[in-house]
């Protein structure tokens, strides 16, 4: 495509952005709007399938309904000069992967930030019953200002046209980042995005994917079969409890897995919560420091917490923080003699004070 091609009479391509098995991206001009926007072009061979183009109109449909500060919004989509297209917001920025291989990998915090962001997005298109089934690095878009946004929600498919049964010949997704259930043709669900998701965290932490191979097949088989090595191997800073946590993610079996990106997200959320205590003053010292604050502070409801481990688990136990502090009891039966022996003294004084007026009156009388 040139410069010069305008799709429906409306769009104006100006430069190639990227370029991928599927589409081509391109940043162009929507004349009728007058915006920058974004435009995935796919390639003829999947625009020429009348059956892939009533399947793409439909899932480009599920994911224009979403709009959330962490997903790529989509405008528009249609087909012009024999080739599909959508048509997204436009993100300055790079994509996550390019960012990786420039930087190695993320430290533990910026993992978890941008992680906590990339399932709050993921996970707003769960609630409204889209899976992504491509989630990878790539379509993970880092703007200047630091935040994530999910895009390539265009070949997401809404759950209620999923059946369990269905077996695929087509496998959606990136044998890198794909599901054991994607690998073996099965039909994705949200626990199989969670799957990609922890992929992306274990290369964001070490540099490294979870299973290395030139053949997607042997790939496919690894997500299949082999447990994936800790991350702490290549990263000995990794802390136990994140490390625990992308290797739950990484089961074989998607019922051992967190279920949504939400609930991932907020897992995530009390580790960090647990690292920044680790790297504050404790509460001792602070009030030491600052007693007006410490004294005048408040711990915020338990609807505001995030949750723990153990509430996925099937137990409710409340934090140690939120239960009642147990006060040392007071006895009852102990006898207050010094009490006593001052209020005796008390009724002598002033019962000899009595004969003394008596006497004082009768003599001025």
């Amino acid at each position: 495509m040139s410069r010069e091609t305008i799709l429906s009479e409306r769009y104006q391509l100006l430069e190639r952005l990227g370029i991928g098995g599927m589409a081509i991206v391109y940043r162009a001009y929507d004349q009728r709007l007058e915006r920058y926007v974004a435009i995935k072009l796919l390639r003829e061979t999947y625009s020429s399938d009348s059956a892939f183009r009533e399947r793409f109109h439909q899932e480009a449909r599920a994911a224009a309904n979403l709009s959330h500060p962490n997903i790529v919004t989509v405008h528009d989509f249609g087909y012009d000069k024999g080739q599909l297209y959508i048509v997204m917001e436009y993100v300055p920025g790079t994509d996550l992967k390019s960012y990786l291989k420039g930087k190695g990998h993320f430290s533990v915090r910026e993992t978890l930030s941008l992680m906590i962001q990339a399932c709050a997005g993921v996970g707003y298109a769960h609630r409204a019953g889209i899976v992504h089934c491509d989630i990878k690095p790539q379509n993970f878009l880092l703007t200047p200002d630091r935040r994530l946004k999910v895009t390539d929600f265009g070949i997401a498919r809404a759950l209620a046209s999923i059946h369990p049964e269905e077996k695929s010949e087509v496998i959606w997704g990136s044998p890198q980042y794909f599901s054991p259930e994607q690998a073996a043709g099965l039909a994705p669900s949200p626990a199989s995005d969670v799957y990609s998701l922890g992929v992306v965290a274990y290369e964001m932490l070490t540099g490294q994917l979870p299973f290395q191979s030139s053949s997607a097949e042997e790939l496919a088989r690894m997500h299949r079969e082999d447990p994936p090595p800790p991350p702490s191997r290549y990263n000995p800073s990794i802390p136990p409890s994140l490390e625990l946590v992308i290797l739950k993610v990484l089961s074989k079996e998607p019922s051992a897995r967190y279920r949504t990106a939400d609930q991932l997200g907020r897992i995530l959320i009390h580790v960090q919560n647990e690292l920044y205590e680790k790297t504050t003053p404790s509460s001792t010292e602070s009030m030491r420091k600052e007693p007006s604050v410490a004294l005048t502070q408040r711990p915020p409801p338990p609807s505001s917490m995030p949750l723990l481990a153990s509430e996925l688990d099937g137990s409710h136990q409340m934090p140690l923080s939120l239960q009642s502090p147990v006060l040392p009891e007071t006895p009852s039966d102990e006898i207050d003699w010094l009490t006593i022996f001052l209020g005796l003294i008390a009724v002598l004084a002033v019962g000899g004070l009595v004969p003394l007026w008596i006497w004082v009156f009768f003599l001025y009388q």
